[in-house]
């Protein structure tokens, strides 16, 4: 496994991060526990979940079976660069409660003691704000983030679905009150979806922010959804149901299928691998339901792409270009 540092720390981390979304609602808990020894076997140490991760009533059930493996022993929290999230509703009702959510003091401080809870742990090495907080200025997310620090209970801060103002905003803010800012930020991007590419990257490299991009396949439609269609799998893959309804869409997928069975690649491998070749890209999350997933993903982090082939990528899913000229008429 290749590691890299997590933007402008002095962390190590792997190339790709394990993702524990499906870990409850779609693996269970002693599969998700086979997924995570296979990882640290694999060399993946950056492991990403959020505290909402489990769904409805169960929120809170993926950092739970996380810390339940890390209960096992066998210096598993040690191993691993540990990153959760904050913002979503936690109360218990599923209906919006006042400073249950979002990222308020109150909130994040209530917020981390409950993560730190289920998963067994005293420190959690990257906090994020899975969302911008319209509502809350930086000046007090900051102030919350810095008694955290000194308590110990976190280390760094990341941020998750942020535009690139806000990347430019948090850390000019933090940088006034003499603190690290912001370390990493969570972004939709993957070779069919890279609007990411105007701003928010160019804004990340810019504050030395590491790029950690989620939903590498596109939900599915970048994993060979069609070759799988045609060999009698599943017919839905995730995202990719909805993503395909369109013939222009279908076609360029087709194109990018038929473009790797040429160079005699797997559809979802050579995705993340050229995630790997991007600029500004930490590693890439992939959340797999099975050991095997897992397998295909790390073999991903082997792949060279040649000059061909990433040109053949381009043609098919083109990038928007360099902003300001992307917004051209």
């Amino acid at each position: 496994m290749k590691y890299t540092q997590l933007g402008r720390t002095g962390l190590k981390v792997s190339r790709l991060v394990l993702g524990t979304m499906n870990f409850g609602p779609l693996t269970d808990e002693a599969d998700s526990h086979v997924i995570m020894n296979a990882a640290l076997d694999a060399g993946i140490n950056f492991f990403d979940t959020a505290n909402v991760y489990g769904r409805g009533r169960n929120k809170g059930r993926t950092e739970s079976i996380i810390g339940n493996w890390f209960a096992k022993g066998g210096e598993r929290r040690d191993k691993v660069v540990l990153a959760t999230k904050v913002y979503g509703d936690m109360g218990a009702d599923e209906a919006a409660w006042p400073n249950h959510d979002k990222l308020s003091a109150l909130n994040i401080r209530r917020a981390v003691d409950a993560s730190l809870k289920r998963l067994q742990t005293d420190y959690i090495d990257v906090y994020q704000f899975h969302h911008i907080d319209r509502d809350t200025p930086f000046e007090e997310i900051w102030q919350a983030v810095d008694v955290l620090v000194q308590q110990g209970k976190i280390l760094y801060v990341g941020s998750s679905n942020f535009p690139g103002y806000k990347i430019a905003q948090a850390n000019e803010i933090a940088t006034r009150r003499g603190t690290l800012g912001l370390v990493s930020e969570q972004c939709l991007y993957n070779l069919y979806e890279r609007r990411a590419e105007m701003e928010v990257i160019p804004a990340a490299q810019e504050y030395g922010v590491g790029i950690i991009p989620w939903s590498p396949l596109h939900g599915g439609a970048l994993g060979g959804v069609l070759r799988k269609q045609v060999e009698g799998g599943r017919r839905d893959e995730g995202r990719a149901a909805g993503g395909m309804s369109g013939p222009d869409v279908r076609a360029k997928i087709q194109a990018y299928e038929d473009l790797l069975d040429k160079h005699g690649l797997e559809p979802g491998e050579a995705a993340l691998a050229w995630l790997l070749t991007r600029p500004g890209v930490t590693g890439p999350i992939v959340g797999p339901r099975t050991a095997e997933q897992l397998e295909s993903a790390v073999r991903a982090t082997e792949l060279e792409l040649n000059e061909e082939l990433l040109a053949g990528l381009d043609e098919i899913f083109p990038g928007p270009g360099p902003s300001p000229e992307a917004f051209a008429w």
